[in-house]
This record gives C-alpha cells, sequence and structure tokens, in this order.
C-alpha cells in the first residue's frame, strides 16, 4: 500500500509541474490540504486495474509501468511513466475506474491530489484546464507514436527502439541498469519472451551491446539507431 511522506509543500516542490505553475498561492495551499505524498517499493502496486478514481496521481520520483488485461488475460505495458509525468491522465476524466494497473519499477515516490479538487479548479481557472487538456491530449499522443514506433518494426527493429528509449529517454546515458524483465519487454513490444532474449543475444554478438544481467551497455548508439531506422 506504499507509505505516507511527510509531505512537502507544492509551492517550495523542486519537481512542481509546470500545470501547476498556472495556480496562485491560495490554489496551491488548496492542493497542500488534500493531498498525500505516497513512497511505494519497486514491485509494489500504486493502483489496479478496475479501482475507482478518487485521486489525480503526478509521479514526482522513480519509474512506473502501466498494464492492462485483455480479456484472454493477456497482459499488455501500456506505457513507462517517468518522474513529473501525471501518470493517470488516461483515464481519469473518462472513466470512474482505472483502465490499467499502475506499478512501481524503481522505488517511486506519488503524489495523489483528491480528484474533485482538480476539476473545481479547472472550472475555475482557464489557463490551468487547458494546460491539463494539452497534457491528457500529448499523453494519448505519446502512447499512439509509441504504438505505431512499434507495431511498425521487426523484431530487431523493436529491441532497439526500447533500448534507445531507455538510454536517450529514461536514464540520459548508454549504460544503465533496465528496469523491466524480458518477460516485460515481451508485453511491451508484443513479442515473446523467447524472441526478446534471441534477439538481445544477438545484438551482444553483433558488438551493439554488452549485457551483465540487467546492466546493459550501449557499445555502438548510431549503428543501433540505424537498426531501429531499418526496422
Amino acid at each position: 500500500m506504499g507509505k505516507i511522506l511527510n509531505t512537502s509543500t507544492c509551492t517550495r516542490c523542486g519537481y512542481r509541474s509546470w500545470a501547476f505553475n498556472q495556480l496562485d498561492p491560495s490554489s496551491l495551499q488548496r492542493i497542500d490540504d488534500h493531498k498525500r505524498e505516497v513512497f511505494y517499493e519497486k514491485g509494489e502496486v500504486i493502483c489496479r486495474e478496475g479501482d475507482e478514481i478518487h485521486s489525480f496521481l503526478y509521479l514526482r520520483k522513480g519509474l512506473v509501468k502501466l498494464l492492462a488485461t485483455e480479456k484472454n488475460e493477456k497482459e499488455h505495458i501500456i506505457s513507462i511513466g517517468k518522474p513529473l509525468d501525471f501518470i493517470g491522465l488516461l483515464s481519469i476524466f473518462s472513466n470512474k475506474h482505472h483502465i490499467y494497473t499502475i506499478t512501481a519499477l524503481e522505488d517511486s515516490v506519488v503524489c495523489f491530489v483528491d480528484l474533485e479538487l482538480i476539476r473545481d479548479m479547472m472550472r475555475k481557472n482557464g489557463g490551468f484546464a487547458l494546460d491539463f487538456l494539452e497534457k491528457s491530449s500529448k499523453v494519448a499522443d505519446d502512447v499512439i507514436n509509441t504504438r505505431l514506433s512499434i507495431n511498425t518494426k521487426q523484431l530487431r527493429g523493436r529491441i532497439a527502439y526500447i533500448l534507445l528509449f531507455f538510454a536517450q529517454r529514461i536514464y540520459k546515458s548508454n549504460e544503465f541498469e533496465l528496469p523491466i524483465s524480458r518477460k516485460e519487454i515481451a508485453q511491451l513490444i508484443d513479442m515473446s519472451t523467447e524472441n526478446v532474449i534471441r534477439i538481445l543475444s544477438e545484438f551482444r554478438k553483433d558488438k551493439l551491446i554488452e549485457i551483465e544481467g540487467k546492466f546493459i551497455r550501449i557499445l555502438d548508439p548510431d549503428r543501433l539507431q540505424r537498426v531501429y531506422d531499418l526496422g
């Protein structure tokens, strides 16, 4: 269930989102009065698919995965949430229940803000509401573009995409510890786990990467980029 922290004030939060810059001090104080800051260890579930939505979720620190389950019980990772992301925007304004499960991939800190308070602020502050609409649209666009980037590629291109995604967009480094398992990679890029393992082994033999357990070192990022571009 996570551990509730001694919350910092929104006015002094170094992780404050651009959206909250639209709010005056009294509005930020209202958020302070109606928010919880919760620490989740790696592997802990933040919310489950089907749970009733009560709060707006803002990821202050860490990394999370958004996982949906089909009727045949097959699981798909929809997206990876990174710090400063609004990790519930795909469902909070259009559904009464979460349409995916959110789980911490790393130790994470999530701010929970009462959803009715956010709705009230949106009704009263046009700039704040517009920023949220723009952010919601961007989240949806990012999910669609990610799926297109993956689904239009062959197996090698899909694995190259994932490695470049973590290197360029998450860790800003060609050396990192992969936060998801081979099975989770398969869930994210719609491949079998066996194919994920095989392609990673091929990349290692081709001197594109080094692998030590979960630690990845990209040896030739330009050539890996070409693998992705060629698909």
